[in-house]
């Protein structure tokens, strides 16, 4: 993960959370914001990994992320809720597929980000948005894990499939 790219990320500025009403929305709109930024630094800089959107109150989110390992596009659904008590709780963010393949994973296809990504994340709040987890969560767990679970054969890119 590049430095520099990370530090373009728009921080956030609006503390709340889906039970805040009015100050949700404008939350949302940062996020959205931040989020718009960061695909853009991604697509300029030849890194785009992932697609997202969410439901209309903005508490669930899904879409697709990929790695590219030994020149194969690995897929995957991804998905999270807002945790009610967010910005100050991150999001956990799934891959249901994955469940039960790597020990870096809670049940139900949850990435486990406790040992480095929730400290940072708290030092964080509420700089930090869904772009952030994406960025410092999601992407250095993908790199860590996907090479991994190919070559232990825990994952078959679609073409070797039978």
């Amino acid at each position: 993960m590049n430095k520099s790219l990370i530090g373009n990320i728009p921080v956030l500025s609006i503390k709340a959370g889906p039970r805040d009403g009015a100050d949700w929305i404008k939350r949302l709109e940062q996020e959205y914001a931040s989020l718009i930024k960061y695909v853009q630094l991604n697509k300029d800089n030849d890194n785009d990994w992932f697609r997202i959107e969410s439901n209309s109150d903005g508490t669930r989110w899904f879409g697709k992320c990929w790695f590219m390992y030994n020149f194969k596009k690995y897929e995957f659904d991804v998905q999270f809720e807002i945790p009610v008590s967010y910005p100050a709780t991150s999001p956990e963010i799934e891959i249901p597929e994955l469940d039960g393949k790597t020990a870096k994973m809670y049940r139900g296809g949850k990435i486990c980000l406790t040992e480095h990504f929730h400290p940072l994340w708290g030092r964080n709040v509420p700089k930090f948005g869904i772009a952030h987890a994406l960025a410092l969560g999601l992407g250095p767990w993908l790199a860590a894990e996907v090479p991994d679970l190919v070559e232990k054969r825990l994952i078959i890119h679609k073409d070797e499939k039978q």
